[in-house]
């Protein structure tokens, strides 16, 4: 295997300056540059980037860390990855996806190792161990989400709070008086307290309880199967319920389908906003939902920027941003039907 100084020898230069033309630490002239680079591509010889990287105290990559083993990815979690990973490039760093679970150990091993320069969290339960983790070394690192308490962190996310109320505003001005929030709980399970269920939910109990309406929360499996009995259990055991809000994207087509064979017609028996989903995902049910569109692009960029900023300008304050969902009306919301015959 060739060595730099076997690329040296071949070009008649220094050892430094070949270290030089591969790292760009210092200016090297283009004609040496070019004698330098036939001689790599000749012998064959590959940069050791991360070993070079390493050396410098600096690797330029970044870990976006997504809990894989206790949440499915969906559609609206790709945007994010996306986003982030481009708006990385754009910064002159390379973003990895690191799929592990939220257990701290799993965070130190990767933070002792050294090869990133920074860590951003997705998935933030309210009470974060891998938060708790971090906090305590000296690795930067910024949230894709909130925990419960957010002093002293670093983090973007969906306003959850606004978001509901502006699906239970738009629901209760067309006469709606008796709602249903459902979520992926259930899939949610092995992460505890998690951030979105654990605020929607919270939300939903308390502006319904102000305004005077019936509310009900309901939890499903986050999958096309998972949405048929959801609706079936939805009808059994809510037919009063006119209004609901579905914070669960990949059972939104299962749960309209089946909401259709035991009877219902959309919106004319039920109306349906889905929240933080997209308009393909909305798009894929008949009649196509009402989505409060999760800002995934953009919380995925904001969620780097955040990251970068901790690591370049630490004594600056720290970033903290909740964006809003923005509203595609779809054709599943309606007015409240003075008696629904099915």
């Amino acid at each position: 295997m060739a060595t730099m100084q076997d690329v040296a020898n071949l070009a008649n230069v220094s050892l430094a300056t070949v270290s030089f033309t591969i790292n760009n630490s210092k200016p090297v002239s283009s004609k040496t540059r070019a004698k330098v680079e036939k001689a790599m591509k000749d012998l064959g010889y590959r940069r050791n980037a991360v070993g070079s990287a390493l050396a410098r105290g600096r690797t330029h990559v970044l870990a976006l860390l997504y809990p894989a083993l206790q949440h499915r990815f969906s559609s609206t979690s790709v945007r994010f990855f996306t986003s982030a990973a481009h708006q990385a490039r754009l910064r002159g760093y390379n973003l990895v996806l690191w799929p592990m679970s939220n257990e701290a150990e799993a965070v130190s091993e990767l933070t002792a190792s050294g090869l990133v320069d920074g860590v951003l969290l997705m998935e933030v339960q309210l009470d974060d161990p891998r938060v708790v983790e971090l906090a305590g070394g000296a690795v930067p690192f910024a949230l894709i989400g909130r925990t419960r308490d957010t002093k002293g962190i670093s983090f973007v996310d969906v306003d959850f709070e606004t978001t509901v109320e502006n699906a239970i505003d738009r629901l209760s001005r067309r006469g709606h008086t008796n709602l249903v929030l459902i979520d992926g709980g259930i899939g949610s399970q092995l992460l505890g307290g998690y951030g979105p269920v654990a605020r929607a939910r919270n939300t939903f109990g308390e502006v319904t309880l102000q305004r005077g309406l019936v509310g009900s929360v309901m939890s499903g499996l986050e999958t096309p199967a998972g949405g048929r009995a959801l609706a079936r259990e939805f009808a059994a055991e809510h037919p009063d319920v006119t209004g609901v809000l579905l914070m669960n994207e990949h059972s939104a087509p299962g749960f309209v389908a089946e909401l259709k064979t035991v009877g219902y017609a959309i919106p004319q028996d039920i109306s349906i906003i889905s929240i933080a989903s997209s308009v393909d995902i909305a798009s894929m049910a008949d009649p196509e939902l009402a989505v409060l569109i999760s800002p995934a692009d953009e919380l995925g960029r904001l969620g780097v920027d955040a990251l970068i900023e901790r690591i370049d300008e630490r004594d600056k304050p720290l970033p903290q941003q909740l964006v809003q969902c923005s509203y595609s009306p779809g054709h599943s919301v309606g007015p409240a039907p003075k008696k629904r015959t099915r």
